[in-house]
Order: structure tokens, then C-alpha cells, then sequence
């Protein structure tokens, strides 16, 4: 299933920060996502997703690539702190993009999506904060981006 502008209705906890409505005419073909390149938990997080993603729905690119440019303008990887979803429905960073992520993957995925949006999502922020200041202390930081198998570089963008 995926998620429509219905799936998340107004007054739904988000503070605008993480959730904006890009022009329809700078949207992705299908959801994309944009992660650390060099970050150790986000490249599991990558890794969690193509395993999961039956439908081969998701796109991925590191924020430090030219697609990220593309479409975060301005924003770069140095100040932006956040894996961002770009959908059809708009773009979405911190916690609201991974329920929206999780809803997406579909069964028992999308049920801890829809579960955790049931947490405020001030709530969802300071956790999603707290492990990403520490994320390369945690799970470590790669000198270079994440290298694609032959499988998967067909969904990976530069």
C-alpha cells in the first residue's frame, strides 16, 4: 500500500520542520531516499530497507551526491543532520520519514510505522535527534559513500 496525503492528515503532530510539500514538479519517479553516505548506522538502515523492500519501490542516494543537490537545494549534508524521504506526497526528514519509510515497506513494517506515529512526534524528534548526534560514535563513520552491489546499483542514484 501506499501512503496518500489521507495517510497522514492534518493536525497529525508534525511540526512543519520535518514534513514539507515540494513542487509537484520537483519530484522523484518513486520514493527516494537520502542518507549519510559515510554513516555506519545509516548505511544498516539502507541495508534494512533493500531487504525489505519486496516491490523494489525506494530509490536511495547519499546526501552527498549530486542527486541530493538536486533536490535539497540550498540544504547541504554539512547542515542537514537527517535521512530525508522524497515521495509523491512531498518531503519528509527525521522520524516522520522513517514511519512514513516503515508504512511503506508494508506488513509487520507497516504496522511499527503506524504504531510509532502514535508517539508526538516532538517525542519521535528528541529520540531520532539523540541517536543521530552519536550515530558515528555509535556505528562509525566510513572515509568514503557506500558502494552498491551489482544487484542493487540500478536503484541507487549518484
Amino acid at each position: 500500500m501506499s501512503p496518500t496525503t489521507s495517510d497522514f492528515p492534518a493536525g497529525s503532530l508534525e511540526p512543519a520542520a520535518c514534513s514539507v510539500t515540494a513542487p509537484a514538479t520537483d519530484r522523484p519517479e518513486s520514493p527516494l531516499i537520502l542518507f549519510d553516505g559515510v554513516c555506519g548506522l545509516c548505511n544498516h538502515w539502507i541495508d534494512f530497507v533493500l531487504a525489505r523492500d519486496r516491490q523494489q519501490q525506494f530509490r536511495f542516494s547519499p546526501l552527498q551526491g549530486e542527486t541530493a543537490r538536486r533536490y535539497l537545494g540550498p540544504e547541504t549534508p554539512e547542515t542537514l543532520k537527517s535521512v530525508v524521504l522524497l515521495d509523491e506526497t512531498g518531503t519528509y526528514r527525521k522520524s516522520d520519514a522513517v514511519c512514513r519509510m516503515l508504512i511503506r515497506l508494508g506488513g509487520v513494517w507497516s504496522l511499527a510505522g503506524w504504531m510509532l506515529r502514535c508517539i508526538p512526534a516532538v517525542l519521535r524528534n528528541w529520540g531520532y535527534d539523540l541517536v543521530a548526534a552519536r550515530r558515528y560514535r555509535w556505528f562509525g563513520e566510513k572515509s568514503t559513500c557506500r558502494m552498491p552491489t551489482a544487484s542493487e546499483r540500478a536503484r541507487f542514484l549518484p
